[in-house]
């Protein structure tokens, strides 16, 4: 199988997420020198939050990003935000896209939206693509070179990317707990699962502020990385940006761990997985967290309320997504199982706040 079988491809826009195409191929033709006529585009797979576009014409690629039609939290879809972080990570981040235009003119497609260059490689999601045949070692030095990128960001001088001022670090995971508690209680539908006793441990467990400060993904996931074609071991890039920012890069290591299932992990548990973290030669989340701390000298500690809290944002994040469904802002028949995912999550935040789970 050939690199360009690997390759994420675009595919036909799904229904309900079609742009007005013909004022963006006129609003475009200056920004990108192309005949609006000749302008194709189609839409990537996945984009559960802002989608991604492929635009197309002679033989050059650009990629759009807008929020998702019905959106209900502004400032998790800020454009201007994703664009401004992007263009100060160019310079001394060389895993993010390069940002090209950005356009807050909603007459075009009734939103902001910026353009970005494309990334051609290979984007993993639920399951390694058929053909992509790796040993045991190689999967381990694939997925801890994985995590040796997200360290890489979290070393990224905050001045020299001219970035001490974006963000509010101080006091960050107390913000966090308690955004999210209200972000759970704005997405709540009348189906779905408690979560009183997950909320009131995070209240008591909240560790005392610690200090950190580094650029954070806040979705740092396989399915938002790019693999190389030509060496899959290797990372290209680092996709969906809508959430960094500055912040407890320990927070966002155990958020990336909030999708981590491992083989130790109960079974109904990796079934729900996302990833294919629990493959093969794919390491721990103990040895993750063991390798971070060396590589980046960041101390992990308090992991278990970390870890409890990334599910937690995880259950919210699906429930604000089945939300939009639940009350029809979007006909996307993925998001209703999302509901589902919330009792699983939930009930795996219990298990960590008994201590039946290894971290």
């Amino acid at each position: 199988m050939t690199g360009a079988d690997l390759e994420d491809k675009a595919g036909r826009i799904r229904s309900g997420e079609e742009l007005p195409l013909e004022r963006l191929r006129d609003y475009l033709r200056p920004v990108l020198g192309v005949a609006a006529d000749e302008l194709e585009v189609k839409q990537f797979p996945g984009g559960h939050s802002n989608l991604t576009y492929l635009l197309e014409s002679g033989g050059e690629q650009w990629v759009l990003r807008r929020p998702p039609f019905g959106s209900k939290v502004k400032s998790a879809h800020d454009m201007s935000r994703e664009f401004r972080i992007l263009s100060a990570l160019k310079d001394v981040f060389p895993y993010g896209p390069v940002p090209l235009h950005f356009c807050d003119d909603h007459d075009v497609i009734g939103c902001d939206f910026y353009l970005m260059n494309y990334i051609r490689g290979l984007v993993i999601r639920r399951e390694y693509p058929p053909g992509l045949n790796l040993s045991p070692d190689r999967t381990r030095r694939q997925l801890f070179n994985f995590f040796d990128v997200l360290g890489d960001l979290h070393s990224v001088d905050l001045a020299e990317a001219g970035l001490e001022n974006f963000g509010r670090p101080a006091g960050y995971a107390r913000r966090q707990v308690e955004g999210w508690i209200k972000r759970w209680e704005n997405a709540v539908t009348g189906d779905t699962v408690n979560c009183d006793a997950v909320i009131k441990w995070l209240g008591d467990h909240l560790p005392p502020d610690s200090g950190r400060a580094s650029v954070i993904h806040n979705d740092y996931k396989l399915d938002n990385v790019i693999f190389s074609l030509d060496d899959p071991l290797k990372v290209i890039g680092v996709l969906d940006w809508e959430m960094a920012t500055v912040g407890d890069p320990v927070m966002d290591l155990a958020y990336t761990l909030g999708y981590w299932v491992q083989t130790s992990d109960p079974d109904w548990y990796r079934e729900a997985r996302t990833m294919p973290s629990d493959v093969p030669g794919a390491p721990s989340r103990a040895e993750i967290v063991s390798r971070f701390q060396e590589r980046t000298g960041i101390a992990v500690d308090n992991f278990p309320f970390y870890f409890c809290f990334a599910l937690f944002r995880l259950l919210v994040v699906g429930q604000q997504i089945y939300y939009r469904y639940y009350h029809g802002h979007t006909r996307d028949e993925r998001f209703a199982g999302f509901l589902q995912k919330a009792f699983v999550l939930q009930r795996m935040c219990e298990m960590i706040i008994s201590g039946k789970i290894e971290n």
